[in-house]
C-alpha cells in the first residue's frame, strides 16, 4: 500500500467529534469506504485514512463520518465495563475492532459477552466498553428505568438490514454497520444515530433477564471469575492488576525483552524483515524505538516509528504519540534520548541524526509528559452511577488541589449541593488492557498523581479517570459465596469448622446456609466485600480431601425489577455433552442474553444459578445437555423448591447427550447439531406451551438378610438416591426403569466411558460401542437368561404372570434407547393410549438382544405386559438395573414404583417450523421495521 500524503487533516470539524486524522491516500486495491460501505473509485488519491486506526472513507463520506477513532472511543464511554477475553483463535471473515483490518491471516481473541474482536496484539488498545450486565440502583423505580441500545460496530451476521432504512447494512468487505448488543437491531453506521435510544431487548424481551434487576459488590473480583468463563490464564482467578504491557495497532509494532523482534519469528520472516529495514535505511528513513515511561523501559517494552532521517522534532513527536493512539496537543509532551547519558531532551534540527546509538541496537526514545512545564492543569470527573444528567464535569486542578477538594467542587458541578461531601469517595480508574479501579484517600493529590502515570506510562495516564461514587455500595452489605466440592451429608458445625479453618477467624462469614447437605454445597454470606474478596481467593487455593474447593462469588436479582409479563430464562449448559457443543453454545446465549442468567454446570452444578433465581416469582429454565442433565437439574429443583418463590419452573431442553429420550418426546429434537442458531432456539423457548411431566420414586427395600451394601453401586450420581432408616434405596424415575438385558447393556456401557471418558464424545461413535456389546451379548453368557423366573411383578395389586423374557422395561415416556418406542404403535387391545401426564406406567418385555436390535431399528414393537400406576417387584437373585441411564446390579430385594409428590412442569416445542430467511432480531416494540416473512 501506498504510504499516506503528508496532507494534513482533511476537515478540522469533523476531527473534533469522531477524533479521526484523516490524510488523502492513493489505495492500490480495491478497497472500500467504512462509513457507507461502498468501494472507492478512482486511479489516485481515491479517498481519506485515519492515520491512528485505518479507517477508511470517500471524500463524499467526510464530513458525516460517526465512527469514533480508537484515540478517542475509550473518553467517550460514561461507564467502563471490562471485557472478558476468549483464548486465542483464528477467527474467519471477522474483522479486528481496534485496527480494522482482517483476523483471518493471524491468531486473535473475541470477547465472551460482546461482539468484539481484536488481534491479540491490538488488545491493548480494545476499549472497555463491554455491555454492562448489572446496574441496580436502589431507590430507582422500574417506571423510571430507561434502558438505551449498546452499540457495536462491524462483523454483522450475513444478510443484516438496516431497521431504519430497510437496506442491507452488512458487508464482508470491512469493518461498517451497526448492531445494538442488546435487542440485535442493525444499522447504517449513518442510520443508528436517528434511532430512537431506548431499547427493549428485542424479541428475547419476554426471557432476558433485564440488566437493571441485577447487582454484584463493587469488588476487585474480574467479571469472568463470577460468571465462570473458564479461561485457563491463571491471572483469571487473581486480581486485576494494572497492565504495564503495551502492544500494536497497525502504525507501530510492539517487541519485548531485548530482541529487536519477536523471538517466535521465523527465520524466512526474520529474512524479510531485515530485507525491508535495509530498504528503509535505503531511503533514507530511520527505525526508532518508542517507550512510553518507566514501566515500558523496565518491562522492555517498547514500539517502533519510521521516521525520515532528516524529520523535524514535531514530525517525530506526533508519529511517537500515534503510536500509542494519543492525538492530544503535542505541545504537552516531549521525547528524550534514552541512550543518552543523562536522558536528554531532542531538539531540532535534526533530531533523529543527534540520537545516540548502541551497537546492535536501534535508536530509542522516551515519551514523556511536560510535568515541570505543568503545575496545573484539568481532570475529569465521572459521575458513574449516581443520578445526574452529565456525562462528566472538567475540575481545574493544581498541585495543592486534594482528593477532598476535588471531590467537593465536583459535587457542587453536578448540582449536589445540599448532600455531604463525607458520603462520597472517589476512584482512580485505569482503562488500560481492562478496567482497574483504586480508592483514593482524601489527601492524595489528584495532579500529582496524574504526573506520575504519566512518568511511568503515557498510555495509562491518557486512559486514567476519577470517579465519584457514593461509599455506601448500591449491591447492599450482603454479599453471597457458593462453595462446593466437600464432602456430602456432614453437619451444620462440621461445615462451619472446615470453612473456619482456611479461611482463619478475621475472614469468617456472617452467616452459612443454605446448606445442600446431599451435595456438599452451601451458600456463605459477608456483609464486608473486602473480607468476601479475601475470603473468595483463600477457599479457591484450598483443598479439602485432595479436591480443590470450589468457590463463586453470586449476584443478586432484585425481583420488583423484573417488568411484568418476563419470565427471565435461567440457562444451565453441560458443557462436557455433546463434544463441544456445549462450550459453542455457552457463549452464543452469554452474547443474546445477560450473561448472569447463564450458568456453566461444570461450576457446581445447578444449585448457584437456582439460589441467584430463588425471589422471582416467575421464571423458566433452559437446560442444554441429555437426560441426565435433565434429571440432575429436576433433582436440584426438588431440594431448593420449597426454599424458592416459583417452586415449580417450567424446563425446556436442548439435547446434547446420546440418547434424548425426554428431549424427543417434547420435540426438542434428537440431538443439536450445531446447525441451528442459538437465537432460534431461544424463540422456540418462548413459543413452548407448558405440559406436565409425571416422576416416579423407586424404592428398593433390601432383605432381611442383607445388609446396606445390597446397591452395588457404579455411579456416585446413582448414590444421590436418598436412604431411609431402614437402608432402603430411594431414587426419582423420569423416564424409564430397566431391568435385565437392557440395564446389562447400559452398565457395559458405563463402565466403558468410565475407563476412557475422552473416546465417548460423539454420538455416532457412543452408539457404535452399544452396537459392539449387543453382538457381544448375542454370543457370550446371557446373565439375564430365564429373567422372568428371577423376579415376581405386581401392578396394581393383582398379580402378572411373566412370559418368557430378558427384560423389563417400565415406561413413562414413549421414548426410549435414542428414540424407539417399545410400546408400538396405537392397536386395539385392553390397553389405553399412553402419555407421559397420565398417572400411568406401561410394563413391556424384550425376549433378548435381537429383538432390543428390531426395537431399536423399528421393526418390532415389545411384549405390552401390563399398564398402571402403582408396581411392586420382587427380586429372587442378582439383577442389572437401571434407573434413566444410570446402571448397577441389584442384590435381591423389593422394587415399588408409585407416583412421586414431585411434579415437573416442562416446555413442550410447538410443531411450527420457521422459515431460514427470518431476520436475527427486531426490537420488540416494532420501530425497527417488520419482517418480510411474517
Amino acid at each position: 500500500m501506498a504510504m499516506a500524503s503528508a496532507a494534513g487533516p482533511a476537515d478540522g470539524s469533523a476531527v473534533a467529534t469522531h477524533g479521526h486524522s484523516f490524510c488523502k491516500k492513493t489505495f492500490h486495491k480495491p478497497t472500500y469506504c467504512h462509513h457507507c460501505s461502498d468501494m472507492l473509485w478512482g486511479l489516485i488519491q481515491q479517498g481519506f485514512i485515519c492515520e491512528v486506526c485505518n479507517f477508511v472513507v470517500h471524500d463524499r463520506c467526510l464530513k458525516t463520518v460517526v465512527s469514533p477513532c480508537s484515540s478517542v472511543a475509550a473518553n467517550l464511554i460514561k461507564n467502563p465495563v471490562a471485557h472478558c477475553w476468549s483464548e486465542p483463535f483464528h477467527h474467519k471473515r471477522k474483522f479486528c475492532n481496534v485496527c480494522r483490518k482482517r483476523l483471518d491471516d493471524s491468531v486473535s481473541i473475541h470477547c465472551e459477552i460482546c461482539e468484539y474482536y481484536v488481534h491479540t496484539e491490538c488488545q491493548d488498545f480494545a476499549v472497555a466498553d463491554c455491555k454492562e450486565n448489572a446496574t441496580y440502583l436502589p431507590g430507582k423505580g422500574l417506571s423510571f428505568v430507561h434502558h438505551e441500545h449498546h452499540w457495536r460496530e462491524g462483523n454483522l451476521p450475513n444478510n443484516s438490514k438496516c431497521a431504519l432504512c430497510k437496506k442491507t447494512c452488512w458487508t464482508s468487505e470491512c469493518l461498517s454497520g451497526y448492531r445494538c448488543e442488546w435487542c440485535g437491531m442493525t444499522c447504517h453506521a449513518s442510520c443508528h444515530v436517528n434511532v430512537p435510544v431506548e431499547c427493549t431487548f428485542g424479541i428475547l424481551e419476554p426471557i432476558y433477564l433485564p440488566p437493571h434487576a441485577v447487582s454484584i459488590p463493587r469488588t476487585e473480583v474480574p467479571m469472568e471469575a463470577i460468571i465462570g468463563v473458564q479461561v485457563r490464564r491463571k491471572e483469571t482467578l487473581s486480581p486485576r492488576s494494572i497492565s504495564e504491557e503495551f502492544s500494536s495497532g497497525d502504525t507501530s509494532t510492539k517487541y519485548r525483552e531485548s530482541e529487536e523482534f519477536p523471538q517466535s519469528q521465523s527465520h524466512s520472516s526474520q529474512s524479510r524483515t531485515d530485507k525491508q529495514n535495509k530498504e528503509k535505511e535505503d531511503r533514507d528513513e530511520e527505525v526508532i524505538k518508542v517507550y512510553d515511561g518507566n514501566n515500558s523501559a523496565r518491562r522492555r517494552i517498547f514500539r517502533t516509528i519510521l521516521v525520515a532521517r532528516q524529520a523535524p522534532l514535531k514530525q517525530v513527536l506526533t508519529q511517537a504519540l500515534r503510536a500509542f493512539h494519543i492525538t492530544k496537543d503535542p505541545v504537552s509532551f516531549h521525547l528524550t534520548d534514552m541512550y543518552a547519558p543523562e536522558e536528554t531532551r531532542l531538539q531540532d534540527p535534526t533530531p533523529v541524526l543527534n540520537l545516540h546509538r548502541k551497537e546492535g541496537k536501534r535508536p530509542a526514545v522516551f515519551l514523556r509528559f511536560r510535568d515541570r512545564d505543568n503545575d496545573q492543569g484539568e481532570v475529569r470527573m465521572y459521575p458513574g452511577k449516581l443520578q445526574v444528567s452529565q456525562a462528566f464535569c472538567t475540575v481545574p486542578v493544581d498541585s495543592n488541589t486534594t482528593v477532598a477538594d476535588l471531590i467537593s467542587e465536583s459535587l457542587q458541578r453536578f448540582g449536589l449541593v445540599d448532600i455531604q461531601c463525607e458520603d462520597y469517595r472517589c476512584s482512580e480508574v485505569l482503562l488500560d488492557r481492562g478496567v482497574t479501579e483504586r480508592v483514593l484517600s482524601w489527601n492524595e493529590r489528584p495532579w500529582e498523581i496524574m504526573k506520575q502515570l504519566g512518568r511511568d506510562s503515557i498510555r495509562q495516564m491518557e486512559l486514567m479517570r476519577f470517579y465519584l461514587q457514593l461509599k455506601q455500595d448500591p449491591h447492599g452489605p450482603n454479599l453471597a459465596l457458593f462453595v462446593g466440592n466437600l464432602p456430602p451429608n456432614l453437619s451444620e458445625r462440621n461445615y462451619e469448622n472446615i470453612l473456619t479453618e482456611f479461611l482463619g477467624k478475621e475472614n469468617k462469614f456472617s452467616k452459612i446456609g443454605p446448606i445442600y447437605y446431599e451435595y456438599g454445597s452451601m451458600v456463605i454470606t459477608y456483609e464486608d466485600s473486602d473480607k468476601a474478596v479475601r475470603a473468595l481467593y483463600a477457599l479457591r487455593e484450598s483443598k479439602f480431601e485432595e479436591k480443590h474447593l470450589l468457590v463463586m462469588l453470586l449476584p443478586n436479582i432484585e425481583p420488583s425489577m423484573v417488568p411484568a409479563g418476563v419470565q427471565p430464562l435461567l440457562v444451565f449448559v453441560n458443557v462436557k455433552s455433546g463434544g463441544c457443543q456445549g462450550s459453542e453454545l455457552i457463549s452464543s446465549f452469554r452474547k443474546l442474553l445477560n450473561p448472569y442468567q447463564v450458568f456453566d454446570l461444570d461450576n457446581g452444578g445447578p444449585l448457584p444459578g437456582l439460589y441467584v433465581f430463588r425471589n422471582i416469582q416467575n421464571y423458566k429454565i433452559l437446560v442444554c445437555g441429555g437426560d441426565g442433565t435433565i434429571g440432575w437439574v429436576l433433582q436440584c429443583l426438588d431440594n431448593v423448591g420449597q426454599d424458592s418463590q416459583c417452586s415449580s419452573p417450567a424446563c425446556a431442553i436442548v439435547p446434547l447427550g446420546t440418547g434424548n429420550d425426554l428431549a424427543r418426546v417434547l420435540r426438542w429434537g434428537s440431538g443439536y447439531t450445531g446447525g441451528e442458531d442459538p437465537l432460534n432456539l431461544l424463540r422456540d423457548v418462548i413459543d413452548a406451551e407448558e405440559i406436565r411431566l409425571d416422576r416416579w420414586t423407586v424404592v428398593f427395600h433390601p432383605e432381611d438378610k442383607q445388609d446396606s451394601d445390597n446397591v452395588k453401586q457404579v455411579n456416585s450420581t446413582v448414590v444421590a438416591g436418598s436412604t431411609s432408616e431402614d437402608n432402603s434405596q430411594i431414587f426419582v424415575m423420569n423416564n424409564y426403569f430397566g431391568i435385565g438385558i437392557d440395564a446389562d447393556l447400559c452398565l457395559d456401557f458405563h463402565n466403558a466411558r468410565e475407563e476412557n471418558p475422552n473416546k465417548f464424545n460423539s454420538r455416532l461413535h457412543n452408539k457404535g460401542v452399544y452396537v459392539k456389546m449387543g453382538l457381544r451379548k448375542m454370543v457370550g453368557r446371557k446373565m439375564c437368561k430365564d429373567l422372568h423366573k428371577e423376579m415376581r411383578l405386581e401392578v396394581d395389586g393383582k398379580l402378572v404372570e411373566l412370559p418368557q423374557v430378558e427384560g423389563i422395561i417400565i415406561l413413562n415416556i414413549l421414548s426410549w434407547g435414542s428414540g424407539a418406542n417399545p410400546w408400538g404403535p396405537e392397536k386395539e387391545d385392553q390397553f389405553s393410549k399412553p402419555n407421559h401426564w397420565d398417572g400411568m406406567l406401561e410394563v413391556v418385555g424384550v425376549t433378548g438382544v435381537v429383538h432390543l436390535g428390531q426395537i431399536q431399528s423399528g421393526l418390532r414393537s415389545a411384549m405390552r405386559i401390563a399398564q398402571g400406576g402403582h408396581i411392586k417387584i420382587h427380586f429372587h437373585s442378582d439383577i442389572p438395573v437401571q434407573v434413566d441411564g444410570e446402571p448397577w446390579v441389584q442384590s435381591p430385594c423389593d422394587v415399588v414404583v408409585l407416583k412421586s409428590a414431585l411434579k415437573a412442569t416442562m416446555l413442550k416445542k410447538n410443531k411450527f417450523k420457521r422459515r431460514p430467511t427470518e431476520p436475527n432480531i427486531l426490537p420488540a416494540n416494532g420501530e425497527g421495521g417488520k419482517s418480510t416473512d411474517d
